[in-house]
């Protein structure tokens, strides 16, 4: 048994690890070639694709390409160019932070203050209202992209940010998930408090709020994540390039510039993974236990 038990856990050992080489490979491969020279990188893939004239767009050639993971020069070439020599991208990178964090604060905000009256509330009008919720959080963003193209032409806020930011501060998926974790909150610890005086302004940001601080840091940064990478959104409601996102800007880099693609890529990636590493044991203990409590 021992064996057969050893086994098994070496097979799914072996495939986890082989699953986890496969995802990090692309990440590996942007990190180290953006550390290289614009010649070696134009050595190592050639000509990708170029303008042609007569065609008046861009022709895609087919050709070998050889992936290299280690740069023959280390060269911080790519990243004195988009940092100091490029504000296209400074600007892009402002104009997504200006977006998505108005949307990650207000919206955990808001969804803690309507998943605490989810829990606290009974009845059927709140049972049909939550069930409505559910029902906006399963359908996928694409299919609420033109009805909030019409509200926000009516409202006149259209190629404006607070198009993007107001739809995302009352998405329903955080007021979905922080009100499963707060039906899980022994109903002892809220009796308690009310037999000591507490209203519910205090039951709510000195009992419920401490409980549920794994389910608002994993929500935060899944809806960062989330919003950091959006693109329909932006290039719908947002038109206006020049308050677009940097998740936009990336489809648009000049393909001849594989390099300074491959910095931006890179930099790119900073804000998500400090903000996971930072909150890696909240997002893990916030998934794990579905914000369930001791005692």
């Amino acid at each position: 048994m021992r064996k057969k038990k050893y086994f098994s856990r070496g097979v799914i050992f072996v495939v986890c690890a082989v699953m986890a080489v496969i995802f990090l490979l692309p990440t590996l491969l942007t990190i180290s070639n953006s550390f290289m020279t614009q010649s070696e990188i134009s050595a190592n893939y050639g000509v990708i694709f170029q303008n042609a004239a007569s065609t008046g767009g861009k022709t895609y050639i087919s050709e070998k390409v050889n992936l290299k993971f280690i740069p023959d020069k280390v060269s911080l070439d790519q990243y004195i160019t988009v940092l100091l020599k490029s504000p296209d991208y400074l600007l892009k990178f402002w104009n997504s932070v200006i977006l998505v964090v108005p949307i990650v604060v207000f919206q955990v905000a808001i969804a803690s203050i309507a998943a605490y009256g989810f829990t606290r509330w009974r009845g059927k009008v709140r049972a049909a209202i939550f069930f409505f919720y559910v029902i906006l959080m399963l359908m996928p963003y694409q299919v609420t992209l033109v009805p909030n193209y019409l509200v926000s032409k009516w409202l006149h806020i259209l190629d404006t940010r607070w198009a993007i930011i107001l739809p995302g501060v009352f998405a329903p998926f955080s007021v979905f998930l922080l009100t499963k974790f707060m039906r899980r909150i022994p109903y002892s610890l809220i009796e308690a408090a009310k037999i000591d005086g507490a209203g519910e302004w205090q039951v709510f940001s000195r009992v419920c709020m401490p409980q549920c601080r794994a389910a608002l840091y994993s929500i935060a940064i899944l809806v960062f994540i989330d919003y950091w990478n959006m693109v329909e959104q932006p290039i719908v409601l947002l038109p206006d390039a020049e308050k677009q996102p940097l998740s936009v800007y990336l489809s648009t880099i000049n393909t001849g510039e594989v390099g300074l693609a491959f910095a931006i890529a890179t930099i790119y990636m900073v804000p998500t993974l400090l903000l996971f590493l930072h909150g890696e044991e909240y997002l893990v203990e916030g998934i794990a236990t579905q914000g369930s409590v001791k005692g």
